[in-house]
């Protein structure tokens, strides 16, 4: 898949979640917003009440949808016969896809009403969605293959480019602008104290402070405008890379306790579901069918 490709993949998933969290917002919100005691005598409560019309299908979908995202995601991930069906990249993307859509049409099932042993299950669908938020942030931070392979600290050393070589020979550039530039960027790669979130903070007002010096040099040499969006593109890429390199061990040990905590969630969550559904079914309540 394209570049251009994977862009409207992800614009089209986006788009359907965000359609349908919004009709389901419209078409439901007066129903929602009416009292408990209320809701029986409500127009609406056939069509939209957790065993209406409407609600149960919500809820059949949402689950589908969750199941389809974990079991399609995980089976991609563990057997290597799947691997020529698309890279793992496309596959995590559909996964966090299914896994945004499912818990939103089992929010509308509830019908924003949470009791019993199934609120279990809602309150760990709700964490293992937030966890796998915070799971997409960490991934991102581990630089990986095109194909998804977490990449090692030796790999991604070996990505980086000879800035320095590159614009010796490749760019006219006088001898003093020529320091500066790799001065600004080596320099960006020494230690900065506080914690975790500080120094991320701090690390990001450097690199484009950084960013900044180095268009204001490049300008001074009468460059034209290509060439300094080039020598910008491998200045952004070399500090990207620098930062990764910087917390990537710090960023794999993240990942590794964020699948102690996502794990566990997403087990409950089905347990409680399947419990749920055949209870469901035990009592006699259909859908359509």
């Amino acid at each position: 898949m394209t570049k251009l490709g994977n862009k409207i993949f992800i614009s089209v998933m986006a788009l359907i979640v965000i359609i349908v969290f919004v009709s389901l917002c419209y078409i439901g919100i007066p129903y929602y917003k009416t009292s408990i005691e209320e809701r029986f005598f409500d127009t609406s409560h056939n069509l939209l009440k957790p065993s209406g019309v409407l609600g149960h299908g919500f809820g059949i979908f949402g689950s589908f949808f969750m199941i389809l995202g974990m079991l399609s995601y995980m089976a991609r991930k563990r057997f290597r016969s799947l691997s020529r069906l698309g890279n793992l990249k496309y596959w995590l993307e559909f996964h966090i896809f299914l896994c945004t859509l499912g818990p939103i049409l089992i929010l509308f099932h509830t019908s924003f009403k949470f009791g019993g042993i199934v609120a279990i299950s809602f309150w760990s669908m709700v964490a293992v969605f937030l966890s796998g938020i915070i799971g997409r942030f960490i991934y991102i931070q581990i630089p990986r293959t095109i194909e998804g392979r977490e990449l090692s600290l030796n790999e991604v050393r070996n990505l980086k480019n000879d800035i320095g070589e590159i614009l010796r020979n490749s760019y006219k550039l006088d001898e003093g602008s020529y320091n500066t530039i790799l001065t600004s960027i080596s320099s960006r790669t020494k230690a900065i104290q506080g914690n975790f979130f500080i120094r991320n903070i701090r690390k990001y007002v450097d690199d484009v402070s950084t960013i900044k010096l180095i268009r204001q040099v490049l300008k001074k040499n009468n460059l034209p405008k290509h060439e300094i969006k080039k020598i910008i593109e491998l200045t952004k890429n070399d500090i990207s890379l620098n930062r990764k390199i910087e917390r990537l061990v710090t960023m794999q040990k993240l990942f590794n306790y964020w699948h102690v905590a996502h794990l566990p969630f997403a087990l409950v969550m089905l347990i409680i579901m399947v419990i749920h559904v055949t209870v469901t079914i035990a009592f006699g309540y259909k859908w359509i069918f």
